[in-house]
């Protein structure tokens, strides 16, 4: 029985497809089911959301564990720990998250000059941040874990990979990937507004590219990642002083 999973999972392309459409029924389904009983509690609207992707992370593992890969497919590997070379991976990781704040920031002046909507996301779901300093500590420890890393192993590792075994593995296939994996990126972050959807898309495709582009060393882009999480969260925090 897990043999014959195993084959469909790796040869059978409308399996693959059903893989990665199946991640975001269940997501959205969880969502769906379990904000109406968060009531108009804003911080339990953000829990329900972070369990919807941790389901989508035991969801990636149990397709991992299925196919007999290991997590160094994604990425998820530590090489030899020096201080060296954590001092480079830190060093890459600003250059990387320069280059997402660039495309974050293009794609809120494109959307703004073609729509004329106003240049920033709809990040009301983070009132409770505000002059929270609590709450902000919590959020941002639940954030690295869940979002930073859990965003980069599902948009990134599981989505492209997967992208790229359906047959996208020329370097047009992987362009398209990469693009194909900001889109739902951005359409994933739909309560941000329609700005943000456009600005986490772009941010999205810049991860995207640099995934493929430093050899699937994921823990830069988690790295990145949690950079711009963390001047989001502390924007918020602040806006009300």
């Amino acid at each position: 029985m897990m043999n014959k999973m195993k084959d469909l999972l790796i040869n059978n392309k409308f399996v693959k497809i059903g893989e990665l459409v199946l991640i975001f029924i269940i997501a959205f389904g969880f969502i769906k089911i379990f904000t109406p009983l968060a009531g108009d509690n804003i911080v339990h609207k953000q829990i329900v959301i972070w369990f919807a992707n941790i389901l989508m992370l035991i969801y990636v593992w149990i397709g991992i564990k299925l196919r007999d890969q290991k997590l160094t497919y994604f990425g998820l590997s530590f090489g030899k720990i020096t201080l060296k070379e954590c001092f480079k991976t830190i060093l890459i990781s600003i250059g990387v998250f320069i280059a997402a704040v660039a495309a974050f920031i293009i794609g809120s002046i494109i959307m703004a000059n073609i729509t004329g909507i106003p240049e920033s996301s709809d990040l009301s779901n983070y009132e409770y941040l505000q002059n929270n300093i609590s709450m902000l500590i919590i959020t941002l420890i639940g954030t690295y874990i869940v979002a930073s890393f859990g965003e980069e192993v599902i948009y990134r590792g599981f989505i492209i990979n997967r992208l790229i075994e359906l047959g996208l593995n020329s370097k047009l296939g992987k362009n398209l990937a990469i693009i194909i994996s900001a889109v739902i990126f951005g359409l994933v972050h739909y309560q941000w507004g329609p700005m943000g959807i456009v600005q986490t898309g772009f941010m999205g495709a810049v991860l995207g590219y640099f995934y493929l582009k430093l050899k699937k060393r994921i823990w830069i882009l988690v790295l990145a990642h949690g950079y711009m999480d963390t001047i989001l969260m502390i924007q918020v925090y602040l806006s009300n002083n």
